[in-house]
């Protein structure tokens, strides 16, 4: 075992889950983590420390999706419909296509070590593609526009609405308006509504712990004020009491994934980028830098000022935020 000390163990994995904050569903992260160190400990394939060691750390991230976004109990029981959507998270959140592809290796490298005791084969990467209606084309990851329109903004809630999804509509509208990511909207509280509406700025504690404030615009405080006064105390915005913030993070999720071909544009996306939430931010992102563009900052000062907008801090990553508009404004 000394050659797999990477491996962490059940008192770290808790440890670490229960100080993460962006780890909402933290007793099924838990659960998988310990079917995936089973696995790491007895992994078979002649691989060499360095990729094992890069596998398991990517198939950590994995598990935190796979427990916060579908509430998976079983890594055997993987599916399709899980990588694709896990891949679409990843591109939208700016990460390079290595990053991508070490991914799937990793994904298909541990479930392979379940033999014939998994449910389910993961298709390959074309059949992946061709079913799920994702793009691994490792060309296109940071040139591709991924943003929500106005019309579909419109039409996702307004279908939320019809639904009796009042919470879903709302949660679209201050993705749209604000930028949060998913994680971060669930977590606000009425105080934080209530200071937001006071002091005109959203703060907001982002991953990794960098926090920043987001200004309210347009029709963002009444909303805030709105949400804030249908619950009570320090109660959470969006986790209604007796409800856990990955049960409304899924529902989100799975609203959008279910619904997002009924609404979607054709012909806004490229090939194979379908509507996530994510694509809020990158709405949210490619707006500021419009208006800061539009008020005489230069392509690089409007960078960085939508990087600290919506919690970035690299370049690179907030150009792939703006996508296709990035090139052409380029100095």
């Amino acid at each position: 075992m000394a050659s797999r000390g990477w491996i962490k163990d059940d008192n770290k994995v808790a440890a670490f889950a229960y100080r993460e904050e962006d780890i909402t569903n933290k007793g099924v992260y838990i659960n998988l983590m310990r079917q995936l160190n089973r696995l790491a400990k007895h992994t078979k394939g002649g691989l060499g420390i360095r990729t094992q060691r890069q596998y398991y750390n990517h198939m950590d991230q994995f598990t935190r999706f796979l427990a916060d976004d579908f509430g998976l109990q079983n890594l055997s029981n993987i599916h399709g419909r899980h990588i694709a959507a896990y891949i679409e998270e990843r591109q939208s959140e700016g990460l390079s296509a290595s990053a991508i592809d070490l991914d799937l290796s990793a994904i298909r490298y541990f479930h392979d070590q379940y033999g014939s005791e998994v449910r389910n084969r993961i298709p390959e990467n074309v059949d992946l593609c061709k079913r799920y209606g994702i793009t691994l084309d490792l060309r296109s990851y940071g040139k591709v526009n991924r943003r929500w329109t106005d019309t579909e903004i419109a039409e996702m809630t307004d279908l939320a609405m019809r639904k009796g999804r009042t919470d879903i509509a709302k949660i679209i509208q201050l993705g749209a308006g604000l930028g949060p990511r998913i994680h971060e909207i669930t977590r606000l509280s009425r105080p934080d509504a209530l200071r937001a509406i006071r002091t005109g700025f959203l703060h907001v504690k982002g991953k990794n712990g960098l926090e920043r404030d987001i200004p309210l615009r347009g029709a963002m405080a009444d909303l805030l004020k709105a949400t804030a006064s249908s619950v009570s105390g320090d109660a959470k915005l969006f986790v209604p009491q007796g409800r856990k913030t990955h049960e409304i993070i899924q529902s989100v999720q799975d609203f959008i994934r279910n619904h997002r071909d009924k609404v979607a544009e054709q012909g806004v996306r490229s090939h194979g980028v379908r509507m996530t939430f994510h694509g809020l931010r990158h709405r949210y992102a490619f707006d500021r830098y419009q208006e800061f563009r539009g008020a005489g900052f230069t392509a690089g000062a409007a960078r960085l000022m939508v990087s600290k907008l919506i919690g970035h801090r690299r370049d690179e990553i907030t150009r792939i935020y703006l996508g296709e508009t990035t090139e052409e404004d380029a100095e």
